[in-house]
């Protein structure tokens, strides 16, 4: 039973796999079952043993996804001076998003077919927020409840996922480029830094 079990779950992380890259080459269009199943070297009744159905295989994609986005960054955002947080918080983000940007999209363009989806969104928004607040709170806490707020949300969108599209694939910049940019940003949208 358990080596059978442990065929099941390799099959099913394989035909994550698979979907991911169908769905990160064809974005914001989802790949179809047929198209899954050949990249994964599978059947289709294969997927659908493993999933009730193709929003299903959706819905357990982004969550790997997002699991893996959240290894991506390390909890150590806030140790350092200023600028070494900035670097570090653009560089990870950048990561994220350079590596994600297409399945973001597809989650964005489908999110309206299902309420799981537009949870999941709502929790990785939610979780880049979170790393901010950690990331910048010497110099969020210099600032009222309302201009916390209101900073966060800016830096959120600043540092977006279309942010970072926007620069590498309609602006042309490399990766060292469109961080430092948003290094630019990042550091002129907070305020001081408190002595000490």
């Amino acid at each position: 039973m358990d080596g059978r079990r442990l065929r099941t779950e390799r099959t099913k992380q394989l035909i994550i796999d698979a979907f991911l890259e169908l769905a990160s080459a064809h974005s914001p269009r989802l790949p179809t079952a047929m198209e899954t199943a050949e990249r994964a070297g599978y059947s289709v009744r294969s997927i659908f043993e493993r999933f009730p159905d193709m929003h299903s295989l959706q819905v357990a994609a982004t969550d790997w996804a997002m699991d893996q986005a959240v290894a991506m960054v390390p909890p150590q955002l806030a140790d350092g001076d200023r600028k070494s947080r900035i670097k570090y918080q653009v560089e990870t983000r950048a990561g994220v998003c350079e590596r994600w940007v297409r399945l973001w999209r597809g989650l964005v363009s489908n999110q309206n077919d299902s309420d799981e989806l537009k949870l999941r969104i709502r929790k990785s928004r939610e979780l880049t927020i979170a790393r901010l607040e950690l990331t910048y709170a010497q110099e969020l806490a210099t600032l009222s409840a309302l201009e916390r707020t209101q900073t966060l949300i800016a830096l959120e969108a600043v540092t977006d996922h279309e942010s970072w599209a926007r620069m590498r694939e309609h602006f042309g910049l490399s990766f060292d480029e469109a961080c430092a940019l948003w290094v630019q940003a990042v550091d002129g949208m907070l305020p001081p830094t408190p002595p000490g």
